[in-house]
């Protein structure tokens, strides 16, 4: 596009079209197709100046950690009530519960007591020197002592979430003790 001027006004040529404005009026035009033809360059300029300056450089980092294998345990208390020699055995049950990391492998034992003489076999509850027996067992028929150690224990894996083992206690019938309350404490060992 071509513009020019004259005495009477603005002449234009595109593409071997022309037209003329008169006066003042073509004056303007021209003034303000000036204008528009500056703001467009300038906004052209810039959007390319904008994109020759801005460059990115990439870089990257690792991120570790290492989950230790670990578990938790509770116990509840285990109570046989009132124990009468002449009648059933005295059965009573308690929980011990497990929480491990998914996939470790654990072991619950417990131990003798705290009576004298008690093994795992035959625990013994004491009221001052007086002793009750009883035993704790893994299964609910009572047949499989539960112990510290090896085959006594009792096994599983972690999956994350508590796991409840039930601890299953009797007092064997016939035992003529004096009356009052015994007491034992047993310690939970996981190990894992």
């Amino acid at each position: 596009m071509t513009a020019s001027r004259s005495g009477q006004g603005v002449s234009h040529r595109w593409k071997g079209v022309s037209c003329t404005v008169a006066g003042r009026l073509g004056g303007s035009i021209m003034r303000n197709y000036n204008l528009i033809l500056r703001m467009a360059l300038s906004a052209a300029l810039a959007s390319l100046t904008g994109q020759a300056v801005a460059a990115t450089t990439t870089s990257s980092f690792s991120v570790t950690a290492t989950v230790a294998s670990t578990c938790s345990a509770t116990a509840t208390n285990l109570s046989f009530g009132t124990y009468n020699a002449l009648t059933a055995p005295g059965d009573g049950t308690s929980t011990v519960t497990v929480q491990c990391t998914l996939s470790t492998g654990y072991s619950v034992g417990l131990n003798a007591g705290t009576g004298s003489g008690a093994t795992v076999a035959t625990r013994k509850m004491m009221q001052g020197a007086d002793i009750l027996e009883y035993s704790l067992f893994k299964d609910e028929t009572r047949s499989q002592v539960w112990g510290e150690t090896g085959a006594e224990t009792v096994s599983g894996s972690g999956t994350g979430a508590a796991q409840v083992h039930t601890v299953y206690g009797r007092i064997p019938i016939g035992q003529y003790v004096n009356p009052g309350d015994y007491s034992d404490i047993i310690t939970v060992t996981v190990t894992f």
